[in-house]
């Protein structure tokens, strides 16, 4: 490290306003904080949920009467759906043709009339 660059790295105590005093260095010396790990509330366990115009209540009294909910408790699951056996001669070509059987075919394009080239058809 060069000499005389770098700041004083010395003991400092930091009290906080519940009283708490924490030794530690820092390169700017004593202060006062305001709170704490001692005494923060989610530290300490005693952090409370704002409940801000009851908005928590009303979404559990919205999601508790749904009726999708009552219905997911009532109804057990559903027995899964039997596995079809899939014909293994079946290619990309068949399974398009069964998908499209009740469908209408398009109607065939008409082909325009070829441009005279000069010559005569040879019949």
């Amino acid at each position: 490290m060069r000499e005389g660059i770098h700041p004083d790295y010395k003991k400092t105590k930091v009290t906080c306003a519940c009283g708490a005093i924490i030794e530690t260095r820092s390169t700017r010396g004593d202060f006062h904080i305001e709170i704490c790990s001692s005494c923060h509330p989610f530290f300490t366990g005693k952090q409370k949920i704002m409940d801000t115009a009851g908005r928590i209540e009303r979404f559990k009294n919205r999601y508790a009467n749904s009726p999708k909910a009552d219905e997911k408790k009532a109804a057990p699951p559903p027995a899964p759906a039997p596995v079809k056996a899939a014909a293994k001669d079946e290619n990309r070509a068949t399974k398009r043709a069964k998908a499209n059987a009740g469908k209408p075919k398009p109607a065939p394009k008409a082909e325009a009339p070829a441009a005279p080239t000069g010559e005569a058809p040879e019949a």
